[in-house]
Parts: structure tokens; C-alpha cells; sequence
């Protein structure tokens, strides 16, 4: 090997050093005091703090006491992400084939959100969805509603704002994903006497899989652990664990649950990506 070869080795491991860095100080370290935090004592906190005794016991006691916001999370992310998915691959598939000069308009809209803070976004769903706004009365004029249904603070509303708040995050990675298919391959499956559906699903399906699978994991990730969306649009009956883990932070400073109860939805999350992936064939993904 020569001089120069083991030269332009050394410079790329040197080149990784800043996002080694990176991901130490604010992945690793983070994540073992967080990993700390949940075997702490509950019980033998005093003016110096927690103790560590390896309380395993923490976890059970979270899955005990928390267990409906876990799943209510999960459940709400699920169908968000779901419904990320219908909306975000038509938005997706008519702006890649069929918007032509109007693209990168289009994208801009879609991105356009961000401008604005979440915070605020979440607030105007507030303002939509209230009992005597728009879309109220007029579900209640056309009898979906009763005269006295209401929308907010209800699982719609929840799942309505994780919908919108999280869609732009589903819709550009399958742009990025159907923009790149081969117009000739769909001619091809329409020259093979494949109907337009037919096609669909065995031509344009596939090739946009990597696009899906991105989506719905950049979508459902964030969705699981959202808790503006539910305090905001919801109420007790809809709280997300979100919501549950930074009461126990902020408010009853019960660290030990609150870090048990982040584990146990990042153990969760992270079983149910790598089950997700290896299930949609895409493990090159990871």
C-alpha cells in the first residue's frame, strides 16, 4: 500500500471525528443518563438527588400505571401515519407525473407549513375544529354530527392535527422516490395489456416502496411521541404518552418513571422499525 493510499485513509478517518463528536455528546451521553435516570430509586431521592440502585422494578411500575397512553400513542401514530400515506402518495404521485412546469411550486407549498411554528400550526386546528366553527356546523348540517357533537377534544381532533402537522414529512420522501421511476416502465406495463391499477400495483407500487418506507417511519416516529397535538386538540381521555412523560418531568419530577417510560417507547419503536423494514424487504434502509 502506498504513501499517498495510507494518506487519504488517515484524512477520512479524521473527517469522521466531527460527527463522531456529534453523535457522542448528544446521542450517547444523553441516552446513558437517560438509561441511568430510569434505574434510579424513586424512593431514595433526598436534597442530593436520586440514588442508583438498578431499580429494574421502575419499568414494570411504568407499564403498570401508563400503559393506555402507550398504547393510545401508538394507535394515533398508526392511523395518522396511515392516513399521511393516502393523502402524501396522491400529493406526491401528482406532483412528480402530473404538475409538469407547476413542480417546484407544488414542493414549495407542501415545505410551506414550516415557515410557520408548530405550536402555531396546532393552535389554528384549534380554531378550525371549534364547536362553533366552520366545520362543525356543517357537519352538523348535513347530520354527521348531532346539534350538540363537537370535534374538539375528541380522537378526531387528534389525529386530524398529528395528520397535518406530520404529512409534508411523508409527502417529500415519496416525491423523491416516484420522480425517479421510469416513465417507460409504466408505458411498458400498459403495452403488456396491464390495466392502469394493474400496473399501479405491479409497476409504480414497487419501485416507490423505499419512498414509503422512509415516509412512514419519518412520519409515524415523531406522531408516536407527539404530545403538543394531543394537549392542544384533546383532553384527559386523549392523552398521548408524550404528554404523560413531560408531566413526570416538569411537574411531579418523577424522573426515575419518566425516563423508564422513554425507554420503553423507544424499545418499542425502534422493535417495531426493524420489524417494519425487514417485513417491506428494504433492509438496505438501515
Amino acid at each position: 500500500m502506498s504513501d499517498f493510499t495510507r494518506r487519504r485513509g488517515a484524512i477520512g478517518y479524521l473527517l469522521l471525528i466531527p460527527a463522531a463528536l456529534w453523535l457522542v455528546l448528544f446521542f450517547v451521553i444523553p441516552f446513558y443518563s437517560l438509561l441511568a435516570t430510569s434505574l434510579y430509586d424513586p424512593a431514595g431521592s433526598d436534597f442530593r438527588g436520586y440514588e442508583m440502585t438498578y431499580q429494574w422494578s421502575n419499568y414494570q411500575h411504568a407499564l403498570q400505571d401508563y400503559w393506555r397512553p402507550l398504547v393510545r400513542s401508538l394507535v394515533y401514530g398508526g392511523v395518522a401515519t396511515l392516513l399521511c400515506l393516502v393523502l402524501g402518495y396522491v400529493l406526491a404521485y401528482a406532483i412528480a407525473f402530473k404538475a409538469g412546469r407547476w413542480k417546484n411550486l407544488m414542493l414549495v407549498l407542501v415545505i410551506a407549513p414550516f415557515f410557520t411554528s408548530f405550536l402555531v400550526r396546532t393552535l389554528s386546528w384549534k380554531l378550525i375544529l371549534a364547536d362553533d366553527g366552520l366545520v362543525v356546523n356543517t357537519l352538523q348540517a348535513v347530520h354527521l354530527l348531532g346539534p350538540d357533537g363537537r370535534l374538539l377534544a375528541t380522537p378526531v381532533a387528534v389525529v386530524a392535527g398529528l395528520t397535518y402537522n406530520f404529512l409534508p414529512f411523508m409527502v417529500l420522501p415519496l416525491f423523491a422516490s416516484i420522480d425517479k421511476i421510469d416513465h417507460r416502465l409504466i408505458e411498458a406495463s400498459s403495452d403488456l395489456y396491464a390495466n392502469p391499477v394493474v400496473g399501479f400495483f405491479k409497476v409504480t407500487w414497487p419501485l416507490s416502496l423505499p419512498g414509503v418506507v422512509s415516509g412512514t417511519l419519518l412520519t409515524f416516529i415523531p406522531a408516536a411521541g407527539d404530545f403538543i397535538n394531543a394537549q392542544l386538540l384533546g383532553s384527559p381521555n386523549q392523552r398521548m404518552v408524550g404528554s404523560v412523560i413531560q408531566s413526570l418531568f416538569t411537574d411531579a419530577n418523577d424522573y426515575p418513571a419518566a425516563a423508564a417510560l422513554s425507554m420503553i417507547l423507544m424499545v418499542i419503536i425502534v422493535g417495531m422499525v426493524f420489524a417494519y423494514i425487514r417485513r417491506a424487504g428494504t433492509e438496505e434502509l438501515l
